[in-house]
């Protein structure tokens, strides 16, 4: 019995794609802190579970929705639903569960803004990133909305006001967004091939055209750096390491563009794991 029992709890913890939902919860948390005069450590507690709970919904919305797509990827075959271990009717349960939770306290804990933009951003991923990434790439674009939201959110939640600074957070996230997908895509791209998504920029996917448009997101990334210093959201010693980092990562596209091959999307997939925390960490440490 008590295997049982363990083995469901397993199912349902791997359903919230814990790794990947509690970077949605750092990119929130980051621009929480950053909106805060004095940070209150219950309400950002508060705040992450929240931002877990909608993060893990849209999760699983996307599971539900593609389960049949999962069993042809070798990724993706062992998860909850493609494997049998979950139903589909026990997913949306959990799912609707605690994306209403979640959505409730932050209206009622924090404010509609952050309630709303937490609602939008369930949505977009779940009810339209998701059927577009057999469409083709414009699934990317789509999908960088709610991508680039968490930040935004928590300052909002944080603070109860839209303005240039959670839209400067925001869109350097958005950007972020495109070199970070098309590496993972390049580096999956046979895999995603099976259940037919369509995720490189160019219709000859691993290709020159692809690897220039990849080069060309991230470009934007630099001149970006410098806003949060020029709104006095931080100073100006977190703009000098978030360029620096910004030159490593164009200089790995530009690998990319060289090489063409799986080897430079990995190292560019895993520069781009690290250019962001490293960039919201030093913005937030500057600020305190």
């Amino acid at each position: 019995m008590n295997n049982i029992v363990l083995n469901k709890f397993k199912a349902y913890f791997d359903l919230t794609k814990f790794r990947l939902s509690m970077t949605v919860v750092f990119s929130s948390c980051f621009g929480f802190g950053l909106a805060s005069t004095h940070i209150n450590y219950l309400d950002l507690l508060i705040f992450g579970t929240c931002a877990f709970f909608v993060t893990a919904g849209a999760n699983i919305i996307n599971q539900v929705k593609e389960v049949e797509l999962d069993k042809l990827m070798d990724r993706t075959v062992n998860r909850p639903l493609p494997s049998g271990r979950l139903t589909k009717k026990e997913a949306i349960i959990f799912g609707a569960i605690v994306s209403i939770s979640a959505l409730l306290i932050l209206l009622f804990k924090f404010n509609w803004q952050a309630s709303l933009l937490s609602l939008i951003s369930l949505i977009l991923y779940g009810f339209v990133y998701t059927p577009l990434k057999r469409v083709g790439p414009i699934a990317v674009a789509v999908g960088a909305l709610p991508g680039a939201f968490p930040p935004m959110i928590g300052w909002l939640a944080s603070s109860g006001h839209f303005g240039l600074e959670p839209g400067i957070l925001f869109a350097i996230q958005f950007f972020w967004q495109f070199p970070h997908f098309w590496a993972i895509a390049w580096v999956l791209d046979d895999d995603y091939a099976k259940a037919g998504f369509k995720l490189l920029p160019s219709s000859g996917g691993k290709n020159l055209n692809s690897a220039i448009q990849i080069t060309i997101y991230t470009l934007f990334l630099l001149p970006l750096c410098w806003v949060p210093y020029y709104l006095n959201m931080t100073g100006i010693n977190s703009g000098f390491i978030a360029l620096v980092c910004g030159i490593l990562f164009l200089v790995q596209t530009l690998h990319l563009m060289r090489q063409r091959s799986k080897k430079a999307a990995l190292q560019l997939m895993f520069g781009s794991f690290l250019y962001l925390p490293i960039v919201q960490i030093a913005y937030l440490m500057d600020k305190l």
